[in-house]
């Protein structure tokens, strides 16, 4: 049987979810590529297993994980990666990636992504945690940056100063969610350009885009424990990144700038909320395969029209 690892991930692709899973299944669009939470089916066997292994046999897999908490202060579980290490092994799935935050403690899942401190000593701790999970999954890690909404405690370094610093410390690939970084540079008020020539895009083996949504200060309360209190004021109002709109304009075209730089690696689009028709999906699929491949030709004309033979496994470190 064919699987990813036999397979280029390359192009546009889309998050699966239980929401379509069987409408999808069924009528098995051209997507480049499909990408599963472990979380979702490691351990639950029966329709769950059934449901990966018509995935598998239709389109390449990446996996994406939810709960390593790679910044966390537990241990990590040694159950919990030969698990992983067994799914990533099945699927195919040429890196895992997982996000840069924390996620459990006490042995207790938090059910959120919250930030770590951008200070120095994190950098090695972080670092350290990313190679041990790498070597005892086999296979390659990247860390996917996150949104936020307050940072805990005085910083030492800026996001993108951080990002770049655990990427090069554990020589792991990066994860961009271009939806993240925008989020978080317009809430903080910074360039997010500037912010992008800081993180090592060489080092990007794929990328996400999501939908966010804006909400009023009283809004915003509800959405979060605390209203943050760095956050640079805009007449009012906050974003979240709900994964619950359609990918807005100025992500679309950062997006755009983004790939022109690194060349054309994959893109996963999110949606875990207001979850539209398939069709709705697959046209906003689409909608990003068109900036993919008219930044793909303009990072080909940059480069003087050569072919771009860097796939996203070679990328992975």
């Amino acid at each position: 049987m064919t699987t990813a690892r036999s397979r280029k991930i390359d192009g546009v692709g889309l998050g699966l979810r239980w929401d379509f899973i069987d409408e999808i299944l069924e009528q098995k669009p051209a997507l480049a590529f499909v990408e599963v939470s472990p979380e979702n089916y490691m351990g639950r066997g029966g329709y769950y297993d059934e449901a990966l292994e018509r995935a598998r046999d239709v389109w390449p897999i990446v996996t994406h994980g939810l709960t390593m908490s790679l910044g966390g202060v537990d241990p990590l579980r040694p159950d919990y990666l030969a698990g992983l290490r067994a799914f990533v092994a099945r699927t195919g799935s040429p890196w895992h990636s997982d996000h840069l935050c924390f996620s459990t403690y006490g042995g207790v899942v938090l059910h959120e992504l919250l930030p770590l401190a951008f200070k120095r000593a994190e950098v090695t701790r972080v670092a350290d945690r990313i190679k041990r999970a790498q070597d005892a999954i086999g296979c390659p890690m990247a860390i996917e940056n996150v949104s936020f909404y307050l940072h805990p405690g005085k910083r030492e370094m800026s996001e993108a100063e951080f990002i770049a610093s655990v990427c090069e410390s554990a020589d792991c690939g990066l994860m961009l969610d271009v939806n993240n970084a925008w989020v978080n540079a317009t809430n903080f008020g910074y360039d997010v350009d500037a912010w992008m020539r800081t993180v090592p895009l060489e080092r990007v083996v794929q990328m996400h885009v999501a939908g966010h949504d804006w909400f009023s200060d009283a809004e915003a309360d509800l959405v979060l424990a605390d209203r943050p209190r760095d956050l640079t004021e805009r007449e009012g109002m906050l974003i979240v990144d709900t994964h619950g709109s359609d990918v807005a304009s100025e992500v679309m075209a950062l997006l755009e700038r983004v790939l022109v730089k690194t060349g054309p690696v994959p893109v996963l689009l999110e949606r875990d909320q207001s979850i539209p028709p398939l069709a709705a999906l697959l046209e906003e699929v689409r909608r990003v395969d068109e900036v993919w491949r008219r930044a793909a030709a303009a990072h080909a004309a940059a480069r003087g029209g050569a072919s771009d033979d860097r796939g996203g496994e070679e990328r992975a470190r």
